[in-house]
């Protein structure tokens, strides 16, 4: 039961953290970014974030996932693993750094934005870095190390820009603190992991090309889902004015901030799946039952809450220069139920090592969310970009769920999913009640009702969710991954 107390611990503590930095320092640092640059200025520092995930897909090369997956493995070795993919993140990274203005200057950009382009292509840089050492410690069940650095680089982000604003330093000081605060994360987790592992870059042509054999499809996954992630801000950015850009990406930070529930559950989740997927069927069948339970949920209070508050929402985060970015939420807030369970699907695709044809369905999808866009953003602005998102992620889902019920044979399903439906619906009739009540009284009591039914009703006990960290007594914490 030691590693299910560690899961549970690190799930815990990881969520406790998440909420404080993704959600209360990211939205804070929303309000900060909007309320100082405006709808105009808020849309230029969005389309060089839309450009900053750009550079991290494809610098992705799929090696963070791979790496995790491989270090796993009995008998790894695994400084040489983790030296050779850090090096090749160094040569990768470095490559497309010169690259990034050539890729900006064909766009009409004004100087500011096209130099902000390039700062956070150097970013790209850490980013991928940090995402390479997760791996380290997802294998010792360590997350909150990661999390813990994360929240303090975050803390660190948002001290810089209020500097910024209050001594009005301009745009790109404010874009200069994503590259900061980045540097000061992969720094902090590469020195964390000495306590684990100690390594050096290396640079072996025939190992790094047997590594990308696998993960470049991940990698193509990575670069195709910026496409249909981050293809709508980029079209805005080109076809409408930075303003619209603004109200569009004030609705789409909050749901990015939202979905760090379903990545982090699937990141501590995987490992535990990918165990059992080939030496017990039954437990996996289990575990992304019980996994699948728990994200419907989640999906729900979330999902309710932010469609009902999104005017309130929308006034706390960026004030009212914004209020036009209620509607885009409201609408935005389907797509969020789709990603939760898109993230699901996935995870179940890469435990059964199908990311070949995850990358298929992804590819698909990519090149109807751009077509889709071009079709509607010139016609319907940030209600035409948000409506492409809701239809995206639900072919995702669609797409990903036949996936793996046509190749996997799975298919999720749980006993008392009509108690879950109920506990929902009473609290979207609570919120529908108390429209025009201040946020805090809207919020808390619809959660507690919602909380209070899911108790009464038994819809899911704190065994159920513990067992979900539990494969047998006392598992080492370095159990391979797969077999």
């Amino acid at each position: 039961m030691a590693i299910a107390r560690k899961l549970a611990y690190n799930v815990i503590f990881n969520s406790i953290l998440k909420v404080v930095s993704t959600v209360v320092l990211s939205l804070f640092l929303v309000r900060l970014v909007t309320g100082y640059l405006g709808q105009d200025g808020f849309g230029k520092y969005a389309t060089v974030l839309a450009f900053f995930s750009f550079f991290s897909a494809v610098g992705d090369l799929g090696l963070g996932q791979v790496t995790a997956r491989e270090i796993a493995k009995e008998g790894a070795d695994e400084k040489r693993i983790l030296g050779n993919v850090i090096g090749l993140r160094l040569v990768s990274s470095a490559l497309l750094i010169l690259i990034a203005p050539a890729v900006i200057i064909f766009f009409d950009y004004s100087p500011e934005v096209k130099w902000g382009v390039l700062i956070v292509a150097c970013a790209s840089l850490f980013s991928s870095l940090s995402l390479v050492m997760n791996g380290v410690f997802q294998k010792r069940i360590a997350m909150d190390r990661v999390a813990m650095a994360e929240f303090i680089g975050k803390l660190l982000q948002v001290s810089l820009i209020a500097l910024v604003v209050k001594f009005d330093l301009g745009f790109l000081p404010i874009v200069f603190s994503v590259l900061i605060a980045l540097a000061f994360n992969v720094t902090t987790v590469l020195l964390i992991s000495r306590r684990f592992i100690r390594f050096r870059p290396r640079f072996d042509i025939p190992f790094w090309k047997a590594f990308l054999h696998e993960s470049l499809p991940m990698g193509a996954t990575a670069i195709i889902t910026f496409a249909y992630f981050k293809t709508d801000t980029i079209l805005l950015s080109l076809l409408q004015t930075s303003a619209d850009v603004g109200i569009y990406n004030v609705a789409y930070k909050i749901i990015e901030n939202l979905v760090f529930f379903p990545a982090m559950l699937a990141g501590l989740i995987l490992p535990l799946l990918a165990r059992c997927f080939l030496s017990d069927r039954k437990k996996f069948v289990e575990i992304a039952n019980k996994t699948f339970k728990v994200f419907v949920i989640i999906v729900l209070p979330v999902v309710l809450g932010t469609f009902f508050l999104a005017q309130d929402i929308v006034q706390i985060i960026s004030g009212p220069e914004f209020s036009a970015s209620a509607p885009v939420l409201r609408i935005l807030a389907f797509s969020l139920a789709c990603i939760f369970f898109g993230h699901f699907f996935n995870m179940i695709l890469i435990v059964g090592h199908m990311q070949k044809k995850l990358m298929q369905a992804l590819l698909f999808v990519a090149a109807f969310n751009i077509a889709l866009n071009l079709f509607i953003v010139s016609r319907y602005s940030y209600f035409g970009a948000a409506t492409a998102a809701v239809l995206t992620e639900a072919l995702v889902v669609l797409l990903t769920g036949s996936l793996v019920y046509r190749k996997l044979r799975f298919f999720p399903r749980f006993a008392g999913i009509g108690r879950v439906m109920a506990s929902a619906s009473g609290m979207a009739a609570t919120l529908y009640l108390l429209v025009g009540s201040p946020f805090i009284v809207a919020g808390s009591v619809s959660l507690g009702v919602y909380g209070g039914l899911l108790w009464v009703t038994r819809a899911i006990s704190s065994d159920e969710v513990m067992s979900l960290f539990v494969k047998g007594d006392d598992e080492s914490v370095e159990a391979p991954m797969i077999s």
